[in-house]
């Protein structure tokens, strides 16, 4: 008798955001601008002044999350919300704010999952010492992370540090407010990473000295990398995608080095960054526990061309329309990123590939032999509110349910995968495209410009992810 598929026993269950992309009062009760506030009225879509506002419907949002079945959510946490000015006094209102969050998904039976970095460096320290370019950032996080990890020690066991580090690397004027004296100067973005391994891995250890069982990782944006072909070139080229890309990343939080193939290359080009005395130590020190994924989609490579082999950054598709990506990365004699011929996209020509969900998966497991917790996956879109109310959001259902399926494909295969958090919860400020790209399980009634009433519509994703989550997984497992 065949037994009935579902995930593990105590499968944390839930969806992500982030509180630049959905909190909004942006300079109310204290709270000072974060880097990511400024970057935002720069992009030409909506900015993080208002975003979602669930700085003032948090309730009637973890109300949503608890309908739903939730029993995790993932947020972030806005250190210029909590410090102002960076370091020196706390902001009361600030902190009271995540004091009463945090207490209502308790109240609620879900488990916080806090990200203590996701993009928003205060903007004073942007402004003191150029932000996350300056080794003083290092010193400056710990002081904010020590206050949050003290703070909420008998509350929450399970905490991140930072997100997405390799998307910082990949779009380091993008996700830092980087002063244009340092543009040309790609070194920076490779420093900033540095700087932010020494962070992680200081926090790490903050956890481990004041949570009691508390278990901490970051949040890695990742994406498996295929050659073009197989020809012995683009094999290569894959490998050495993976090794900067992936590795370069990975190997720092779990074996507490940088892969000796990437350095080497970056030294060769004159991007590797400062590393003083003692700063492995810390960063071996500073071990993860487990790892968040971050996987929305693959990426395809083939080996530059000789008479095209140049560095060459990544420009993302502002117009949401296939085929308009700005530019695919290029490291010279190195790789060179590529549309998968394959593969199918969406409309801002991100690749739609759940098998490489599965297959990223049993790589990382195999390579690391850690715990994995999926802390976002999920399809950006145009959704359409129709006139009774309803988001028939039917392509989302599809890609989650086909994600899900590789990930329980891996857990049968020996992968330790304890939770799903999708990204997004509502519809979160698209920090490429404002409120034209959607992620939501629930619809946040308002335009990229106008604002509306911020209604909160369940979408037809909501409904199919509650019966998901009451039956572990099995309404779409078998």
């Amino acid at each position: 008798m065949n037994r009935k598929k579902e995930m593990p026993a105590n499968f944390l269950w839930g969806a992500a955001t982030s509180a630049f992309q959905v909190e909004g009062a942006a300079l109310e009760d204290g709270k000072k601008l974060s880097q990511m506030d400024v970057l935002n009225k720069n992009t030409g879509f909506s900015d993080a002044s208002i975003a979602s506002d669930s700085y003032h419907r948090y309730k009637e949002d973890i109300k949503l999350m608890k309908e739903c079945g939730f029993t995790a959510h993932r947020f972030s946490i806005a250190w210029s919300r909590v410090f102002p000015n960076g370091t020196g006094e706390v902001n009361l209102k600030g902190i009271e704010f995540y004091d009463n969050f945090i207490d209502e998904l308790i109240k609620n039976g879900i488990e916080p999952i806090p990200t203590i970095y996701h993009y928003d460096m205060p903007m004073a320290l942007v402004e003191k010492y150029d932000g996350w370019v300056s080794r003083q950032s290092v010193e400056d996080f710990v002081y904010y992370a020590e206050f949050i990890i003290k703070r909420y020690k008998d509350k929450i066991k399970n905490w991140i540090t930072i997100n997405e580090q390799s998307i910082i690397v990949e779009f380091w004027k993008k996700k830092n407010y980087v002063p244009e004296k340092y543009h040309n100067n790609h070194q920076i973005k490779y420093q900033i990473n540095h700087h932010m391994n020494l962070a992680h891995a200081k926090a790490c250890q903050l956890v481990h000295k004041y949570v009691e069982n508390g278990k901490v990782g970051a949040a890695i944006g990742y994406s498996p990398i295929y050659a073009l072909d197989s020809s012995p070139k683009n094999m290569l080229a894959m490998l050495n995608a993976e090794n900067l890309k992936n590795h370069f990343f990975l190997d720092i939080y779990f074996k507490g080095s940088y892969p000796v193939g990437a350095m080497k290359y970056l030294e060769e080009q004159n991007l590797a960054p400062i590393i003083e005395e003692g700063d492995m130590d810390i960063i071996k020190a500073g071990y993860s526990d487990f790892l968040g994924v971050n996987y929305y989609a693959s990426k395809c490579v083939k080996f530059p061309s000789p008479d095209n082999n140049y560095l060459r950054e990544a420009k993302s598709n502002l117009e949401g329309k296939k085929g308009a990506m700005g530019a695919y990365e290029m490291m010279p004699d190195f790789y060179e990123y590529i549309k998968n011929p394959n593969a199918e996209t969406n409309d801002w020509d991100w690749t739609i590939d759940p098998s490489g969900m599965e297959y990223l998966l049993r790589d990382i497991y195999q390579r690391y032999n850690i715990p994995i917790i999926i802390t976002e996956n999920g399809l950006g879109a145009y959704d359409k509110l129709e006139d009774d109310e309803t988001v028939h959001d039917d392509y989302r259902i599809d890609y989650w349910t086909k994600h899900l399926k590789s990930i329980h494909r891996a857990i049968e295969l020996g992968v330790e995968v304890f939770g799903f958090l999708p990204w997004s919860f509502v519809d979160v400020l698209s920090t490429s495209n404002g409120y034209n790209k959607r992620y939501g399980l629930v619809y946040v009634n308002r335009g990229d410009k106008e604002i509306k009433d911020l209604r909160r519509i369940k979408k037809d994703s909501f409904y199919w992810y509650k019966k998901v989550i009451e039956s572990n997984g099995a309404s779409i497992l078998n």
